[in-house]
């Protein structure tokens, strides 16, 4: 009895003297870290709980085990006395934490990261241990930094052990806290497609949670960003909707993490903040697109104040695609292609009606069956971790001289320096000559080829949505924008009334097809100056020195199988020769400056410009800043992007709106393939372009519509 007597008074006079000359808290510029402990003493053969408490200065946040987005977590490297252990962190779950564009997980404020420590058996009391450990973490605000700390804590062995004065009680609650598997709740997680669905089952009568938000333990399994969406069933279970992670790693088997409620989990007569998840997956999944999202969705005022985007329903998504669709014959950019097919479909002679009618199937299916392709082409560019999005195609400079190529050899057609009939012996290009229905199928994929750089009003919010579903869903809303651009062409065809109001025929038809020339080579002066932009001017010299080439050609053959000299033909094969020398590193994408990053578009910028390029980071800084940001998301093959910038955008009121409400102009040029760009477009609920967003200081950011008008931009901005 003495022996111990004296054993606790030396214990405690230990423990005393150990509380008194801890070392202090080490201290970087934003956090204040140490090592603290739940008990006054180590106890041979229990384990301890031991805590890295970290206060971050206000508005700057370290991570969780998965920092979401971007970040790193927190380690602990430790040295230890012999034959004592540590565990591994136990992590307190953690708060979403929007930067930007981008979705983080961490903490602010104050953090407790638990550590069960294991004390030998062999521990003699009266003797003091002294853990130490090197902290390494990253925190972040507007910018990132790395720091390290060496922590340590000596704390005396004894037979016995008090709650720690200072510290006991909060390392207490946190432990209380951790995530855990909750009783009376069941999940069941299935993969489809391009998400996976979590099922929750609670105990009878379970309050509906709230703000239900899933942290995933590992990265490469749900996306950081993208919206989860939560719905009671009637059966009374819950669902939790969660997106596939685009960049996926191989061996997603089974959905692990943590599930977070605003109002808590029931279990038993109380509740839970967090509770943790571990199950099965069944089913398939494919990686899905990458929103890199703030954490509070854009409003989507839309063409006529409504909300659209990720929130609308897929018999919303279906009404919108028709719409757009329709809508998408009236943009700039269609109309060279449709008044072609609206020339054919009026020329005497045309046909019986049956054939009317049957030309203007074959347009409509040759459109819905490429709208269908390119839904195709994008969903397996996704899949395989591409970043692409609509108008894909035009940020190849290959395809944008191809399609200079092919619309300057229409409009010489138009103009009459050649007919098709005379390019070659009638067996080799006689038969869609002869075959109107091949034709008008042609003309369709035409004039989805040529729109498909254009987002009309209503056609944004439902491709992002489609984007947003499983493959099924996502060609069904495709299809709907198909039919909305063909239905107008099919009704003329089915139809043909209308026809009895044109004039009598006469030369008039004549003058009409070559004026209709001139849309044709606006539109490959318009694919010109996109390659300019895309590669630069020595790529613009090839591609018209290329055109003027391949006009002579064609004169020259013409002159040939109208019965000229043999000598005219030999000119004409010299010519396409010649033409296709010139042309091809353009074609074949090796173009010296093809694939120039952003440096090249801030080297084009000058001094003067008001508008910043666009980076995530960039975005991050001055919504942090509580600066409002106006992102102008263009290209320069997008025809309404550029009719807005020189109606709207540029004019004078609405920059001096700018200006006096002190908003920052941020551009971002999708001209090139840009993969930052793509993922910030999902994050809106965007597939194309133009978007146009608001950030406002304290407020959800404000989507505004695609085509502008100067007053809906200052509308926009006179609710900052």
């Amino acid at each position: 009895m003495l022996r111990w007597s004296l054993h606790l008074l030396l214990g405690l006079v230990l423990a005393g003297a150990t509380l008194g000359v801890t070392a202090a808290p080490a201290k970087t510029a934003h956090v204040e870290a140490e090592l603290v402990a739940e008990r006054t003493a180590f106890v041979p053969g229990t384990t301890t709980t031991v805590a890295l408490r970290l206060a971050m200065a206000d508005g700057w946040h370290t991570y969780w085990r998965n920092p979401g987005d971007t970040g790193l977590p927190t380690t602990l490297a430790w040295k230890l006395p012999g034959g004592v252990t540590a565990g591994p962190i136990q992590w307190p779950a953690p708060r979403a934490l929007p930067v930007g564009p981008l979705m983080n997980f961490g903490y602010e404020g104050e953090v407790f990261l638990l550590t069960e420590v294991a004390i030998p058996a062999s521990a003699q009391p009266g003797e003091a241990l002294t853990l130490a450990a090197k902290a390494e973490w990253l925190v972040c605000r507007e910018t990132c930094i790395p720091e390290e700390v060496a922590v340590d804590l000596t704390l005396p062995v004894a037979e016995r052990a008090d709650r720690y004065p200072q510290w006991g009680a909060a390392i207490a609650a946190v432990r209380d806290a951790l995530p855990q598997p909750a009783p009376g709740w069941i999940a069941d997680a299935r993969g489809e497609g391009q998400k996976v669905t979590l099922t929750l089952t609670g105990p009878a009568g379970a309050a509906t949670p709230e703000k239900v938000h899933f942290f995933p333990y590992d990265s490469g399994r749900i996306e950081p960003a993208a919206p989860q969406t939560f719905a009671r069933q009637a059966n009374g279970s819950f669902v939790l909707t969660l997106p596939v992670a685009s960049q996926l790693t191989p061996g997603f088997s089974e959905v692990a993490g943590v599930l977070t409620a605003g109002n808590g989990f029931a279990v038993g007569d109380g509740k839970v903040n967090a509770i943790a998840v571990r199950v099965p997956l069944a089913g398939q999944v494919v990686a899905g697109p990458k929103p890199v999202a703030a954490a509070t969705p854009a409003l989507d005022v839309g063409p006529a104040g409504m909300a659209g985007g990720a929130g609308i329903s897929f018999a919303l998504a279906i009404v919108f695609a028709l719409i757009g669709g329709v809508i998408l014959n009236l943009m700039p950019c269609v109309f060279p292609v449709l008044s072609l097919k609206a020339l054919a479909l009026a020329r005497p002679g045309h046909g019986s009606r049956a054939q009317l009618r049957r030309e203007g199937l074959a347009f409509g299916t040759g459109v819905v069956v490429t709208f269908l392709l390119l839904a195709g082409l994008l969903l397996a560019f996704r899949a395989a971790g591409e970043e692409f999005g609509w108008g894909f195609q035009l940020q190849s400079p290959g395809i944008v001289t191809a399609l200079a190529i092919l619309f300057f050899v229409l409009g010489l057609n138009l103009s009459g320096v050649f007919e098709f009939g005379v390019l070659a012996p009638g067996a080799a290009a006689g038969w869609t000559l002869r075959n109107p229905d091949a034709n008008a199928a042609l003309s369709g994929v035409l004039a989805v080829v040529i729109a498909s750089p254009c987002t009309a009003p209503f056609m944004g919010a439902a491709l992002g949505f489609a984007f947003a579903q499983p493959v099924a869903l996502t060609l069904l809303v495709f299809a709907a924008l198909g039919v909305g651009m063909a239905l107008p062409f099919v009704l003329l065809a089915w139809f043909p009334g209308w026809r009895r109001a044109l004039p009598k025929p006469g030369p008039w038809m004549e003058r009409l097809k070559q004026f209709l020339a001139f849309p044709l080579y606006g539109t490959v002066a318009w694919l010109v100056w996109i390659l300019g932009v895309q590669v630069d001017n020595d790529a613009v010299v090839r591609l018209l020195a290329t055109l003027v080439v391949l006009a002579f050609a064609l004169w020259a053959w013409r002159a040939y199988r109208g019965g000229g000299a043999r000598g005219f033909s030999l000119a004409a094969v010299l010519g396409l020769a010649g033409a296709a020398y010139v042309v091809w590193p353009l074609l074949a994408g090796h173009a010296t400056a093809e694939m120039l990053g952003p440096a090249q578009a801030a080297r084009t910028t000058s001094a003067a410009d008001p508008w910043q390029p666009f980076t995530p980071t960039r975005i991050a800084e001055l919504t942090a800043a509580n600066k409002p940001v106006f992102v102008d998301f263009t290209a320069a093959w997008c025809v309404t992007c550029q009719v807005n910038k020189r109606l709207v955008l540029n004019r004078a009121d609405v920059r001096e709106a700018f200006a006096k409400r002190g908003v920052e102009l941020v551009r971002a040029d999708w001209t090139r393939r840009d993969p930052t760009i793509t993922q910030a477009l999902a994050a809106l609920g965007r597939q194309g372009v133009p978007v146009y967003v608001l950030y406002r200081p304290g407020q959800a950011p404000l989507l505004l519509p695609e085509v502008l008008a100067p007053g809906t931009v200052l509308d926009a901005l006179a609710t900052l």
